[in-house]
């Protein structure tokens, strides 16, 4: 096992318990019990309207900044995912009832806005392996949440599956952190990124997204 193996299960250990609340949250079982009411849909989709453009830019950003192939090339695939991701947001919106004039006016939220503000923060000026750690496990709940979403939004809200890209692509993505994302921390590990950083990285983008899950609960639910 490489050391950046061994390194991101350690983490996924550490961050088991937390990874339970965002898998198993309230704004999930609510959806599934149809508790929300349909225009509440609509905090989500404005949530994710600035956060998915801001992530593509910060993204964009860290590409820049990596001097490697290796990392650029991964950077760039995750990049083709999010500018996707703003694809396929646009047909939900319609779905959900929220023309682009609606999402322009959506005022953000700061719990909801946390993680983007973070990633930011680490495309700007953490390393490559922090980044791709952080990203990596934060995927994979992020996915499954996203699979959820998708089943409960057409089993119990009406939406089409093709309404619901947005969930789908996500979901669809290997729940492993795939080799390349291992690469680059192995990369940056023998470059004498430190270890804690990595870990650090890793639990507060994690930390940011049950906060967006808990804000958006609140949200729909008041």
């Amino acid at each position: 096992m490489s050391e950046a193996a061994a390194l991101v299960e350690e983490i996924q250990r550490q961050l088991q318990p937390l990874e339970e609340r965002i898998r198993q949250h309230a704004y999930l079982q609510a959806l599934e019990t149809r508790r929300l009411a349909p225009e509440k849909l609509r905090c989500f989709v404005g949530e994710q309207w600035y956060i998915i453009r801001s992530d593509l830019r910060s993204i964009a950003l860290l590409v820049s900044r990596c001097e490697s192939e290796l990392s650029q090339r991964f950077f760039r695939d995750v990049l083709q995912g999010e500018a996707a991701a703003l694809e396929a947001l646009e047909q939900l919106a319609q779905a959900a009832g929220m023309p682009l004039a609606e999402r322009q006016a959506y005022e953000p939220t700061p719990g909801a806005q946390a993680y983007s503000a973070y990633l930011a923060w680490l495309c700007l000026y953490a390393s490559d392996a922090e980044v791709a750690a952080a990203l990596a496990v934060n995927f994979a709940a992020w996915g499954a949440n996203c699979g959820r979403m998708a089943r409960a939004l057409e089993q119990h809200y009406g939406f089409a599956p093709a309404d619901l890209r947005f969930f789908t692509q996500f979901a669809a993505a290997p729940a492993e952190v795939s080799p390349q994302a291992l690469a680059v921390i192995d990369a940056g590990l023998r470059r004498g990124v430190e270890r804690q950083r990595v870990v650090r990285a890793a639990r507060l983008l994690q930390g940011y997204e049950l906060l967006f899950w808990d804000t958006l609960y609140t949200l729909s639910t008041a």
